[in-house]
């Protein structure tokens, strides 16, 4: 496990949480003297993400402008695939780290249809999604994410397909526990996701994790 869960920097925490009560409040302001207010708590967040990051200004406005009605975090979903005691990683391209394949879940889709289409879309499998292994508090560290994140892992049946690097990745590959490349892509794939799917998959009575 690793022994910091909250791998965001303080700064990140309290811009996501102002933004956040900026989003839901400016969503049940009932004057503009609310909704004036509750735009410079999303202004502050701006001016903290852009002290502390290299993220444009312009762009963090627009992307919270974007965000509309009560701010809840958003979902990550992953799928964990093993084949012949080995788990499946994918190559990210954006950082050259290893992961577990998956990625946002899309509005309409099911959880655990959401993590087999990134399996199919990233790597060339088809898989059925089968149990949970976790649920955890994704706080996106790295890369740098402005808003806070659950990620839900699923232990997943492979069924066919072949290994078929996507626009998003680079390789992908199955290893074994000793295996495990040391470079994972940031808060996509943590060690504690891995331990917890080999864990899962060995152990099949374990129950679900979550934070």
């Amino acid at each position: 496990m690793d022994g910091n869960l909250n791998l965001s920097p303080r700064w990140l925490s309290w811009a996501r949480e102002i933004q956040a009560l900026s989003q839901s409040g400016s969503h049940y302001a009932v004057n503009d003297y609310d909704r004036q207010r509750y735009s410079r708590l999303a202004e502050i967040a701006v001016e903290i993400i852009q002290e502390h990051s290299p993220l444009e200004r312009e762009d963090l406005a627009a992307l919270f402008a974007q965000q509309k009605g009560y701010a809840t975090p958003k979902v990550d979903v992953r799928g964990a695939v093993f084949q012949e005691d080995k788990l499946l990683l994918v190559r990210e391209r954006q950082d050259g780290g290893w992961t577990m394949p998956g990625g946002w879940a899309d509005v309409g889709n099911l959880p655990s249809q959401a993590a087999e289409r990134e399996v199919w879309e990233e790597a060339g499998f088809q898989v059925k999604a089968q149990r949970v292994i976790g649920i955890y508090d994704a706080n996106r560290g790295g890369p740098l994410e402005p808003f806070h994140a659950f990620k839900i892992v699923f232990l997943c049946d492979l069924l066919g397909g072949q290994a078929t690097p996507s626009n998003e990745t680079s390789e992908v590959a199955f290893f074994d526990r000793q295996e495990i490349p040391a470079q994972l892509s940031g808060e996509r794939t943590r060690p504690r996701h891995i331990q917890d799917a080999f864990a899962a998959y060995n152990h099949p009575s374990l129950p679900t994790v979550f934070d």
